[in-house]
């Protein structure tokens, strides 16, 4: 299992979303509602793991098997859905790499993204607690994954109830 990885915040991150986001845009065309850049390297300034997260989010539920097996057919990893209704995809190219979660409209865990993205793009301090947090983690966690997976856990929960109260 490899190292966990978190490093300075690479403008290049936008750029990379957006051609993934063109890629997925064409590949699903109308099954498409939206193509969200979520997780830290859709935080400006944040540091994060080297790999681009994005949602994408299927104009219904019922299109969604189509569109699974669509992305399964294109040069991704399937590792399917966490529980949370969410089906994962993977892709690694050198220096970075992509994960790519598929999603029907309405999806909770979705929306929890991007209050949270949303929320650190609006409160610096609370971006900058975040990455002190994930550097710290990183490396006590060697390889852990989980450990530094829930080493987050209360923190985002946390700034998930803030952002609730600002809504």
């Amino acid at each position: 299992m490899r190292a966990i990885k978190v490093v300075d915040y690479d403008p290049s991150w936008p750029l990379l979303f957006a051609d993934i986001s063109a890629e997925i845009s064409t590949l699903l065309g109308d099954l498409v509602l939206s193509i969200d850049h979520i997780g830290s390297t859709s935080v400006p300034g944040l540091a994060a793991k080297p790999k681009i997260d994005l949602d994408v989010v299927t104009i219904s539920d019922d299109v969604l098997p189509m569109a699974i097996e669509m992305v399964r057919a294109a040069e991704f990893v399937f590792h399917g859905d966490r529980g949370e209704k969410r089906w994962a995809f993977t892709r690694d190219h050198e220096g970075h790499g992509f994960k790519l979660y598929l999603c029907g409209c309405g999806n909770r865990a979705h929306r929890e993204r991007i209050l949270f993205r949303d929320y650190l793009r609006d409160h610096s301090e609370r971006a900058t607690a975040y990455a002190d947090l994930k550097r710290r983690l990183a490396a006590e966690a060697g390889n852990d994954w989980d450990f530094y997976t829930g080493g987050k856990t209360a923190f985002v929960g946390e700034t998930l109830r803030l952002a609730s109260l600002k809504t």
